[in-house]
């Protein structure tokens, strides 16, 4: 069955909740929904849909369209843009520079960053948690694993929040030049990796740098600059949203935040759940290469298919009473917060160490933490908030 009419909506303006009131109501009804936004795609929001997806990289490739909306107009970034085995050396590559010692050397260093920011922050009363804390965060956390100094590191953070407030508001012009102060980056990077490389495990240019295709050669330049031009953004994006959205969570409960003030042997479960529910992606995609029927609808290659991890994080059919916060919960780590198989997000053990310790800091420097405002939403490919004005008092 084809499609009639606009049956997902992904312009109209969103609440905290409405977003996830809406993906219910489609897995209900509609799990496979048109729209006829950015050009038209398809969003799939049943957990086993999205799954099925994910798992058969064969049929659903990720070099069509990876995102929506797309609007990108530079060249090919792996390894999100390229399939097995032509995005693995890229992939290995980022892994080595992210293994276990390689995080447990950064965490004190996110650790002496939370506490820093939040010690401004609480003794101003609070304000903005996602400019204040939420946004500065990942950037300094990404300057340490790259290893900039600090003029790059200003460069980073003053160009990717510009990127992200564009990409937002569907400015392709300022995308495309903010984008391009990006790609600058990753060139001089390069340049300078090239002349002093660093240790591989460490770096990830360094890595890039030392990594060799399936021929053993090196990899092409125009990829290695769009690869290391693809993860300075990828890991600003996502975390502002979701600090945001744990935030908003906290000030509404006050009970769960005098709970895991008093017991901090739950935060690792406490940021499981949390991504679970407040999963920030709704617009990672993929396009099938012969054609598909998914949920009753006739899917014609190349049609993007939209893949709403925020809602097959809170199928029911999956997830029992979904919208609620449960500590402990069995089955938590079925949640597709960082996607699944080849291109399963490469940064989650970073990721999850620097949420464990956002939400430790955070609980530890306040004693109460309340909204103070209007939230503000992002739109598509995220969901969740980019304005979070909060209350606070310190312990």
């Amino acid at each position: 069955m084809r499609w009639q009419g606009q049956e997902y909506d992904p312009l109209v303006d969103e609440e905290f909740d409405t977003a996830h009131a809406v993906f219910a109501d489609l897995r209900a009804r509609c799990p496979v929904a048109h729209s006829d936004a950015f050009g038209g795609f398809w969003i799939a929001t049943r957990h086993a849909d999205i799954r099925a997806i994910l798992d058969d990289p064969i049929e659903f490739t990720t070099t069509v369209r990876n995102v929506v909306p797309g609007a990108s107009a530079t060249g090919r970034r792996p390894p999100l843009h390229l399939d097995p085995p032509e995005h693995t050396p890229y992939r290995r590559a980022i892994d080595r520079a992210l293994g276990p010692a390689r995080i447990a050397a950064i965490e004190p260093i996110i650790a002496e960053h939370v506490s820093s920011l939040l010690d401004t922050f609480v003794a101003k009363g609070g304000g903005d948690f996602v400019a204040d804390f939420g946004s500065p965060l990942p950037a300094l956390l990404f300057a340490e694993w790259f290893q900039l100094d600090a003029r790059q590191t200003d460069l980073l953070w003053r160009t990717a929040a510009a990127f992200v407030k564009a990409w937002e508001a569907f400015d392709v012009e300022t995308v495309s030049k903010t984008s391009e102060v990006l790609y600058d980056l990753a060139r001089r990077l390069i340049a300078q990796r090239r002349k002093a490389p660093l240790d591989p495990t460490r770096d990830p240019v360094s890595s890039l740098l030392e990594a060799r295709d399936a021929d053993g050669v090196p990899l092409p330049d125009a990829m290695l600059v769009g690869c290391v031009r693809q993860i300075l953004v990828v890991g600003l994006v996502a975390p502002p949203v979701f600090l945001g959205s744990l935030a908003v969570h906290l000030s509404r409960n006050p009970e769960l935040q005098d709970y895991l003030r008093a017991n901090p042997q739950h935060d690792v479960a406490a940021v499981e759940e949390f991504l679970r529910l407040y999963t920030p992606y709704r617009g990672f995609a993929r396009t099938s290469r012969s054609g598909t029927m998914l949920g009753g609808r006739d899917i014609r290659p190349g049609e993007p298919i939209a893949l709403a991890y925020a809602s097959a994080n809170r199928d029911e059919a999956v997830f029992p009473d979904p919208d609620t916060f449960i500590l402990d919960r069995p089955n938590v780590r079925d949640h597709l917060a960082f996607g699944r198989g080849p291109h399963r997000c490469a940064g989650m053990s970073m990721a999850r160490t620097e949420f464990r310790i956002a939400l430790r800091g955070l609980l530890d420097h306040t004693r109460t933490i309340a909204l103070d405002g209007e939230v503000r939403m992002s739109g598509m490919p995220e969901v969740g908030p980019v304005y979070v004005p909060l209350k606070v008092t310190g312990r």
